[in-house]
């Protein structure tokens, strides 16, 4: 089956000599893995590796077959270039931590239009604001949503978030019911459905940014099987 479509990419694996794997999301496939045959010693052809950079956005044309792992690309061109995500370093961090938290976290193949166009529309704002220290963590607070345990913050009195039962509560229910500076920081993200440009305007230092995440690294761990703590999350805590 032939087929066009938007497709971000997730993260990718050299294969033999010549070779590479790309893992893609697709907006009209969902997951997807690509076998890219001899694109690293490739010069002059269609597809070039610079093409599947964390996150680039693309438009394919390829070969999808039914019970196979790989499939094909036949052509790719990017639809939306970059202008600092690749080139800042501190973006280019952040941008290959939340590349390995969808890698870990995205595990149905299934078409989730809705998802793919909150990462589309994510990667292009952190590509053009200015101000993106606090961006990765309401990234995964929104991301939360479409895998399927966005935090119920319901109970307006309710101070004590349950990790394990993905919501607030007003007393302690089990050892990871937490009250601190981050569950209040998560209901208040929570609360009002939040825009990346309002997130900025938190007055965070390095530590309660540290601390929130760490959080969230749990919360994530006990609520997708399998979820592993990006190797990245050193680099990116000695950033932000």
């Amino acid at each position: 089956m032939q087929i066009k479509t938007k497709a971000i990419v997730i993260s990718t694996l050299k294969f033999g000599e010549a070779d590479l794997i790309a893992k893609c999301f697709t907006k009209e496939q969902g997951l997807t893995s690509y076998l890219l045959r001899g694109i690293r010693k490739s010069k002059k052809g269609k597809l070039r590796t610079s093409m599947f950079q964390h996150l680039s956005l693309l438009e394919l044309e390829a070969t999808h077959r039914e019970q196979k792992n790989l499939q094909f690309i036949k052509e790719a061109k990017v639809y939306q270039l970059y202008k600092t995500l690749h080139s800042n370093i501190y973006k280019s961090t952040m941008l290959m931590f939340l590349s390995e938290i969808l890698k870990s976290a995205i595990q149905e193949e299934e078409q989730n239009e809705a998802l793919f166009i909150f990462l589309e529309e994510s990667m292009i704002e952190l590509d053009e604001t200015p101000n993106f220290a606090n961006f990765h963590l309401l990234f995964l607070v929104k991301l939360s949503r479409f895998l399927g345990f966005y935090p119920d913050a319901s109970d307006e009195i309710a101070t004590y978030f349950n990790l394990l039962e993905g919501r607030f509560e007003t007393i302690e229910m089990n050892k990871y019911c937490i009250q601190s500076q981050s569950s209040e920081l998560l209901k208040y993200l929570v609360e009002g459905n939040k825009s990346y440009a309002n997130v900025e305007t938190l007055k965070l230092n390095q530590s309660k940014r540290q601390a929130f995440l760490e959080f969230l690294m749990l919360y994530f761990e006990l609520q997708l099987q399998g979820f592993k703590k990006p190797k990245s999350l050193e680099i990116l805590q000695q950033l932000f």
